[in-house]
């Protein structure tokens, strides 16, 4: 019997009202905000994870520039620890 990881996964609704399925790659904190990097096979999302009421809401990144320094600050803190497997 092989042992298979399985990840979570979340249904994200885009503005037009088309659904679709990402598994969770990794969940992070970066400075005060909490962060959702999320997969589908073919696309990486990076969500940003808000709350509200106590319920969380993922919310998308816009500004290409923030985007971008969150991956690169993601890539370099798992390059300087990476997850044992």
């Amino acid at each position: 019997m092989e042992n298979e990881e399985i990840r979570d996964s979340v249904t994200i609704e885009d503005e037009n009202g088309n659904e679709k399925e990402y598994h969770i790659e990794a969940l992070f904190d970066m400075e005060e905000d909490s962060y959702a990097l999320l997969r589908d096979g073919e696309e990486t999302v990076l969500m940003r994870i808000e709350e509200e009421d106590s319920e969380q809401y993922l919310v998308g990144i816009d500004d290409p520039t923030e985007k971008n320094l969150i991956l690169d600050a993601y890539q370099i803190a798992v390059e300087a620890a990476p997850a044992d497997h």
